[in-house]
This record gives structure tokens, sequence and C-alpha cells, in this order.
């Protein structure tokens, strides 16, 4: 259990939130919008398992795949593989009972979506290496971000549509602007090593420029979702909340202060989250 409780904490296991409401959000739009109905508690059920699964993978990944360079970083040398709290094979069995997890859950739910989980693996393995030879890493995160939403809604309707794509677009490029936001605090440190990266590549002021490019861009496209579904006031509301909270968050942080990047980057991101999907289903029940 000690264990157990310091892969969780490596892996910011509570950050779930940021993608698991998108996930419910992709099945309850899909299912109702398709299917005239809501998902069953099955299928709630192993979405859920399905995205613990899949993100537990990816960030367990993540820590295994990035840890030399966590170690020779200050900002990250004390998490828990390059600190010595833990082993490499340790974290590696809580690796595969992760990957287990997801393709247990997709055999649980539709065929489409064991399918699909070799595109899913894919990015969720990629994305960790992307920064060695792209500053387009953050988009590779975005997607495999952004799979979340196109997962539950495989799950609830075992099809995809356009609409579910734009859905994608808007969780991958609001997944993209956040990480460059939170990539800034690494900046100098990415260059020194040949490391990818917008801020690293660019500057901090013109990532921060990128960042709000695609925020601008995952909003264009949550209200083309609104005029493309049943979706109404209530659902757009949400998008003007979430608006607001994104112009919050990029208040927070300058070129010339990113004391509150940690801020900016959990809790704004967890408010919006949750804020899509609750305007979305209060919409959708109303």
């Amino acid at each position: 259990m000690k264990k157990l409780k310091i892969i969780l904490e490596m892996i910011k296991f509570e950050h779930t939130v940021f993608a698991l409401p998108f996930a419910f959000l992709g099945a309850v739009l899909g299912s109702l919008l398709l299917e005239g109905n809501w998902p069953t508690i099955s299928e709630w059920i192993w979405i859920t398992l399905a995205m613990v699964g899949a993100r537990s993978a990816a960030m367990t990944l993540n820590r295994i795949i990035d840890s030399k360079i966590d170690k020779a970083n200050p900002r990250t040398a004390d998490r828990a593989i390059p600190a010595g709290l833990i082993s490499r094979s340790e974290t590696g069995l809580f690796l595969v009972l992760s990957f287990a997890l997801l393709f247990i859950s997709a055999f649980q739910l539709n065929m489409l979506a064991v399918y699909l989980l070799p595109v899913a693996v894919f990015f969720l393995v990629i994305y960790s290496y992307t920064k060695r030879f792209t500053w387009l890493c953050h988009v590779f995160l975005g997607i495999t971000i952004g799979i979340a939403p196109l997962g539950g809604w495989v799950g609830a309707t075992g099809t995809l549509t356009w609409e579910a794509f734009v859905l994608f677009l808007a969780v991958a490029l609001w997944t993209a602007g956040f990480d460059v936001i939170y990539a800034t605090q690494d900046a100098e440190y990415d260059k020194d090593v040949k490391l990818y990266s917008i801020p690293s590549f660019f500057g901090i002021h013109k990532a921060l420029l990128f960042a709000r490019g695609f925020h601008i861009l995952s909003l264009t496209a949550m209200i083309v979702l609104f005029f493309i579904t049943p979706l109404s006031w209530i659902y757009l509301a949400g998008v003007i909340i979430v608006a607001g909270i994104m112009i919050y968050e990029h208040s927070l942080v300058s070129p010339d202060d990113l004391s509150k990047v940690n801020v900016a980057f959990f809790t704004m991101n967890g408010i919006i989250s949750l804020t899509m999907l609750a305007f979305t289903i209060g919409d959708l029940l109303i």
C-alpha cells in the first residue's frame, strides 16, 4: 500500500479529473445524439475504468521514460523514480496492470473500442518521446488527451461521427494550450539539454501566444459543436464561462512572472473540464 501510494502520487492520479469529464461528455453526447438515450450503468463503469487505466498507463510510462531527464532537472529530481522512492520494476508492474485494465474495459464495451485500442496505445506511448525530436510535443499530448472524448463516444455508441471529432479537436487544442503554459517552467533547461518544446524553441513570450492561439481554436471548436448538435443556450453559457476561465488562466502567467503556472495548470484546468461536463449534462437534461 505504501508503494501504491507513492506511484499514485507520482502519476498525479487525482488529475484524472482533467480527462474523465470529457470522456463522460463524449459518452453522453454520442449516446443521446445517435441512440436517443443515456449510457447504461455498465457503460459508465467500463468507460470510467478504461479512462483510469489509460491515463495511469500513460503517466506511468512517461515517468519511466523520462526518469533520467527528471533526475537531471532540479525541478523534477525529487520525483519518485529519480529519488529512489520506487524501483523501475515496481513501476513497470503498475504499468502492466494499468494497460490490462484498459484492455479488459475495452472488451467489455464493444468491438470498435477493441479495434481502436492500437491507435490509443500508440499515442499513449509515443507522446513521451516526442520532446526528443519535435516542439509539436504539446500537440501530441493534446491528441492523446483528446482521445478521451472519442473513447467515451465509442464506448457508449460503438461508432464514430464527425461531431465526435469536433469534440476531439476542442479537447486536443485545449490540452495543447495548457501544456505549453506548463512547459514554460522548463524552457531554459530544455534548451540547454536540447529537449524540444515551444517555450524552449520560440521563447516564453511567443510560447504564451501559441497557448492563446490553441485556446482560441479550442473555444471555436466548442462553439461549432453548439451549431452542429441539439445543444442549446445552457451549453453555450458553459462555453462562455470556460472562455472567462481561460482568460483568467492566461492572466496568471506572463514572461516576467511564472510563479503561478501551477495554479493556472492544475486548478483552472480541473474547473474547465468539470464546467463543460456540468453545463452539457444540464443542457441535455433540461
